[in-house]
């Protein structure tokens, strides 16, 4: 149970339960304590009333002419009012007044046969009320000390008669009453009072939680956002220390970004200590060859010495190249990313590679896919493509094919360009050192375009990768981290 508003709904159910069982409790402590002496005593007062009046009409069961049977109406008030505790009972005639009275469970000195005085008025009235009714009634009149409890049952046989019972009950059974109405009045308060409180809570933590949802949500690209306070003590102590973590983050990525361009400096400058004896061996060749043509040059006739000048002329255009290469190797790349549409871009590097791959019968193709913008160095990026591809074009067999792709790695939240060859690929003694300057397979190579087409994957703070293609061929994937234009 991983949800805090299901455990917050359990906890209000099972304070539901416990208030029921507290109502549940208090209604049965009242009804064995002094709150059932008034519901007792009404029952007994009322069964008695009836029972009396039943058993009378089943001795008489038509209307008689004349007074009624005292002497029936006395054995049946002693027989039934017997079984009935503290409970005393009589008849009342119109004409005659107190016709019977009996007490048999009185528990005094003696016997007890007289009506109560003080009581009588409200027998009396409880009689004439019920004869005219012709249906039994009940009456409670509570006083200082205890609760007179009064039942009045018409006979049948006799029009203006009526069968009377009487009890009392402490007077504490009615407060009883009215506390155990207070207490369960306030039990069900509570619960309604409980659960509008802990809707809020809910609707309220809820706002808060969606809130902080939507600025992480809002957050673009790799930035971290700074939360506000939400006012609830728990959940600021989550976004002070989600604040507290974003600010770490950005000194260390300032410290990261810091030790990056130390490690680009550093393997720029070993790369020139490794490429020491490489430069000497590319200048040396162009050198003597351009110092051959000089001197076939010299003891050749004038009319050869244009031959001569273009030859060395290439050669030096050879040793710009060179010393153009290391000098972008060596140096820090100064980026300026921007948004790039990606459809025009990617056009523009076939056409550059179109003209070398025509010449040697190898097909350009652009594979489906990439986004419609994205934002990294289009000018850089575009060397490291376009030395990609001339690798490609050149490696690939007469009628094979050059692919360049672009896609967005959502998942890793990375942009990669791709650019593969169905020629033989990358000998393995070679993959090892496959992206240090001068390491090449090619005769007619330098080994700096791999080099410098990582170093600018490394300035964006991506990598550039080599994997086997399958069935055959050279995968070259330029990963760079994604911003969205």
């Amino acid at each position: 149970m991983r949800s805090l508003r299901l455990q917050l709904l359990l906890f209000w159910a099972l304070l539901l339960g416990a208030c029921a069982l507290v109502a549940v409790v208090i209604v049965v402590l009242y009804q064995a304590g002094s709150g059932a002496q008034v519901a007792a005593g009404r029952a007994r007062a009322s069964q008695s009333c009836e029972e009396i009046a039943s058993r009378y009409a089943q001795s008489v069961p038509t209307v008689a002419a004349g007074a009624p049977r005292t002497d029936l109406l006395r054995v049946l008030l002693h027989v039934v009012l017997l079984e009935a505790p503290h409970v005393e009972g009589g008849v009342w005639s119109a004409a005659e007044g107190m016709v019977a009275y009996a007490y048999p469970t009185y528990e005094g000195s003696g016997v007890k046969n007289d009506v109560p005085s003080a009581e009588e008025p409200l027998i009396v009235e409880m009689a004439r009320q019920a004869a005219a009714a012709h249906h039994p009634l009940v009456n409670m009149v509570r006083g200082s000390r205890e609760v007179l409890i009064v039942a009045a049952c018409p006979l049948a046989a006799h029009p203006d008669t009526a069968v009377w019972t009487m009890t009392r009950a402490h007077s504490g059974a009615i407060a009883a009453q009215d506390s155990l109405r207070a207490g369960i009045a306030l039990l069900a308060l509570l619960v309604v009072v409980s659960g509008a409180w802990l809707g809020w809570m809910l609707l309220r933590g809820r706002s808060q939680v969606q809130r902080l949802e939507h600025a992480l949500a809002e957050a673009g690209g790799d930035t971290v956002p700074v939360l506000e306070r939400t006012g609830i003590r728990e959940l600021d102590r989550i976004v002070d220390g989600f604040n507290a973590f974003g600010q770490r983050l950005d000194e260390t990525r300032a410290r990261l970004k810091e030790a990056q361009a130390r490690h680009h400096r550093d393997m720029r400058l070993t790369a020139l200590g490794r490429m020491t004896a490489s430069v000497a061996h590319e200048i040396r060749n162009p050198i003597a060859a351009m110092r051959l043509k000089a001197d076939n040059a010299l003891a050749a006739p004038p009319a050869r010495h244009a031959d001569a000048l273009a030859a060395i002329g290439t050669q030096i255009d050879r040793l710009e190249g060179l010393v153009q290469s290391l000098l972008s190797l060596v140096q820090p790349l100064a980026l300026d990313p921007r948004p790039v549409a990606l459809a025009p871009w990617l056009e523009e590097r076939l056409e550059a590679a179109r003209p070398a791959a025509q010449a040697r019968g190898v097909r350009l193709s652009l594979r489906d896919g990439a986004p419609d913008a994205a934002t990294f160095d289009p000018v850089h990026t575009a060397r490291a493509i376009d030395s990609l591809l001339d690798n490609a074009v050149r490696h690939a067999p007469g009628g094979g094919e050059a692919v360049l792709s672009a896609k967005r790695d959502a998942g890793h939240g990375l942009f990669t360009l791709a650019v593969e060859d169905d020629g033989p690929g990358v000998p393995e003694a070679l993959r090892a050192q496959l992206f240090e300057p001068f390491a090449t397979g090619r005769t007619d190579g330098n080994g700096l375009g791999l080099a410098l087409a990582r170093e600018v994957a490394l300035a964006h703070g991506g990598e550039l990768h080599y994997e086997p293609r399958d069935g055959g061929g050279a995968r070259f994937i330029l990963e760079l981290p994604w911003r969205a234009s």
